[in-house]
């Protein structure tokens, strides 16, 4: 079937008490890992490319200097990745920009294939961030795609997001922004952070959802709130990349207890990138380790001298730009390349199969409305 937007799967989440899981991908086997995984659980599936993943898939190995047409080019190729499995799927499947800088770069997502976008303009002043919200959704609504707005400052560091201090969302302010913009979705900050270094024993601030959750229902906005810097980062993949000769320090997640716990506060959507990154990394290095003649392989080779180089790193696309023909389009041939691909993959499935059980999704795919992007077309052209 085709590419659903986000609207209706987070419909279905919000009907029945649980939460959909986002999961970031940077390669046509972590898009194709990604689907079977939510396949075999029955869950319907987000994959989520973020503005400077498509830099990378558009061919740029330096990707935070990425262009407007690098990114044109890559969400093409990861929207031809999701298609090409996703829509041979029984379960919906929707791709979603994450994180947005501008609204050329959503533009491009969904001229490239993108049925859903998230637009950040949370560190602009606040009419500003409304503006620009509200200029994306006349773009995206007239062509059945859904639109994430922020609100609010999450700490912490994902590509080109940087911030040293949370300002929390404010639930009167968010009502505001929702009425204001149309914005189907809210990334609010209620106590999550960007990237590995979360610090120990987050506490959320559950209260803040709640709140948000309880003034839209009395205002009877129709919209969901989603969950940014909720990568768990397993202590367990972490200690085995460090005994497999990684660097990694400091790095901490978001308890699966607190953000389980916020679940029921109205949050319908937890974006996860960090958990993936990390097992792929964890499962390359033991690649390398249990096959050593790999590291001398004319193919594959440079992806071990980068790993062995980048020992602090945990990104994948750190190591992957000697494959960049695999990474993009999911061509190249022999046992060497399919060794790498299939470590990529295992370590994607089990990072993303955890999450599915524990938000709640497994076997929630009939819920959803399968509404195409025509279908949406008509809805919001009624209101929604």
């Amino acid at each position: 079937m085709p590419l659903v937007p986000l609207r209706p799967v987070l419909e279905a989440a919000e009907a029945h008490g649980y939460a959909q899981g986002a999961f970031n991908v940077n390669a046509v086997c972590q898009a194709k890992a990604v689907i079977e995984i939510h396949e075999l659980l029955r869950a319907p599936a987000i994959l989520q490319g973020a503005d400077l993943a498509n830099a990378f898939m558009g061919g740029r190995a330096d990707f935070q200097n990425g262009t407007l047409e690098d990114k044109k080019k890559g969400a093409k190729n990861i929207a031809a990745a999701v298609k090409k499995y996703g829509e041979q799927s029984p379960i919906p499947v929707v791709l979603h920009l994450d994180h947005g800088r501008d609204f050329d770069s959503c533009v491009a997502a969904i001229e490239g294939g993108y049925t859903s976008v998230m637009i950040d303009g949370s560190s602009l002043p606040y009419e500003e961030n409304v503006e620009l919200t509200r200029e994306v959704v006349k773009y995206a609504h007239p062509r059945g795609v859904s639109v994430e707005g922020e609100l609010g400052v999450l700490a912490g560091v994902e590509d080109h997001v940087f911030a040293a201090n949370s300002t929390y969302t404010n639930p009167l302010t968010a009502v505001d922004f929702l009425k204001k913009t149309g914005a189907d979705a809210l990334a609010i900050s209620y106590g999550t952070m960007h990237g590995a270094s979360k610090g120990k024993d987050v506490k959320l601030r559950r209260e803040i959802p709640t709140a948000i959750r309880e003034c839209l229902n009395h205002e009877g906005i129709s919209a969901f709130l989603v969950s940014h810097g909720s990568s768990t980062v397993p202590q367990y993949i972490v200690n085995e990349i460090n005994a497999l000769g990684g660097d990694i320090q400091n790095a901490y997640g978001i308890s699966k207890d607190e953000l389980k716990a916020a679940i029921p506060c109205g949050i319908r959507k937890i974006n996860v990138d960090t958990d993936i990154r990390l097992a792929v990394t964890r499962n390359l290095r033991e690649l390398f380790r249990d096959f050593p003649q790999l590291k001398n392989d004319p193919v594959v080779g440079p992806v071990w001298k980068l790993l062995d180089e980048k020992r602090a790193a945990f990104d994948p696309r750190a190591f992957l730009p000697p494959i960049m023909d695999t990474v993009m389009y999911g061509t190249g041939e022999g046992p060497a390349l399919a060794a790498v691909t299939g470590a990529i993959e295992k370590g994607v499935k089990e990072a993303v199969g955890t999450l599915i059980v524990e938000f709640g999704s497994v076997g929630r795919y009939p819920l959803v409305k399968l509404d195409t992007l025509e279908d949406m077309i008509l809805r919001y052209k009624e209101g929604v």
